[in-house]
């Protein structure tokens, strides 16, 4: 039996483009700080605790995009004698960060929002409302930026639903902000807060799931094991796959190892193309390196193969 390290090419990031991602951080990261800048002044010359609280808040996401973008660049980084899978990682770390954050931004709101029921505080609905407004489209805008790469990777993800839970605490301060200027309902704040507080949690709980699998080298959530097994098993000349492992190296790329037993039929001029051909199908699968084990027919010749 001979082991034989079949990788297939680098296309970890052929599925989306590595600039427009990197611009879209940059973008984040500066409009998102000096949208903290602006609320911070705001919110010191009105007086209003809630734009100074919503500005510290949006610190701590300016730098949950830091976080992000850090694992997206260490990913990008070369491999070295001591890490030869590279720092690919970071981005899962990244990931597991920015759902921590958002969880406790999310005990935050809701911590204030059942203070201020108890005790409601005198708001300014206009200053409030205008604030908030600017920060719809600055989180809105930049969230936008991320949407058509959200999907493909979880650090992005990551980085978009702070982004997007950003607005919608944004809107939620608006329609809060409108209901104290008509009604004069203080507790208006409070209850939107709550709602939204509630939202943002259902996206980071997912979150949170899909980053602690990979960290344990769990299948990747896009994965489908018995869809792999069954591409594997189908190809011409393999009888059956076993010791099938399959994790993710990264939140952009995902690894598998397998032992594949071959037909008696095979000859050695077949091993070649039987595996090439199982790393064609995994990759379409999402799976971006394969090493294979055959065992079977060519195992006396296997260490010619390369």
């Amino acid at each position: 039996m001979g082991h034989n390290h079949e990788h297939s090419h680098d296309h970890s990031h052929s599925h989306f483009d590595v600039q427009n991602v990197r611009r879209a951080f940059i973008w984040g990261i500066a409009l998102n700080a000096v949208f903290v800048v602006i609320e911070a002044i705001v919110g010191y010359l009105s007086g209003s605790l809630a734009v100074l609280a919503d500005a510290g808040h949006n610190l701590a996401d300016t730098a949950s995009l830091v976080i992000a973008l850090l694992g997206f660049r260490l990913a990008l980084a070369k491999p070295t004698q001591k890490y030869t899978y590279g720092y690919k990682k970071a981005t899962v770390l990244a990931a597991f960060a920015n759902a921590i954050i958002l969880l406790i931004t999310i005990a935050v709101i809701v911590y204030e929002a059942v203070e201020r029921i108890s005790s409601p505080v005198e708001i300014d609905g206009k200053v409030v409302m205008i604030t908030a407004g600017i920060g719809i489209l600055i989180n809105g805008f930049t969230a936008m930026l991320f949407f058509s790469n959200k999907e493909k990777d979880l650090n992005i993800k990551g980085a978009y639903l702070h982004l997007a839970a950003d607005a919608l605490v944004s809107l939620g301060v608006v329609i809060s902000g409108a209901i104290i200027i008509i009604f004069g309902f203080y507790w208006a704040d409070s209850v939107v807060s709550l709602i939204v507080a509630g939202v943002i949690f259902a996206s980071t709980w997912s979150l949170l799931k899909q980053t602690l699998r990979i960290s344990l080298d769990g299948v990747p959530h896009n994965i489908n094991l018995e869809e792999i097994t069954k591409e594997i098993e189908s190809t011409e000349g393999v009888k059956s796959v076993h010791h099938l492992h399959i994790w993710a190296l990264s939140t952009m790329q995902n690894a598998l190892t397998a032992h594949i037993v071959l037909n008696e039929d095979v000859q050695l001029t077949g091993i070649q193309k039987i595996k090439e051909e199982i790393r064609h199908r995994a990759e379409h699968l999402g799976i971006q390196h394969c090493t294979l084990e055959t065992e079977g027919a060519g195992d006396k010749c296997e260490h010619k193969v390369h």
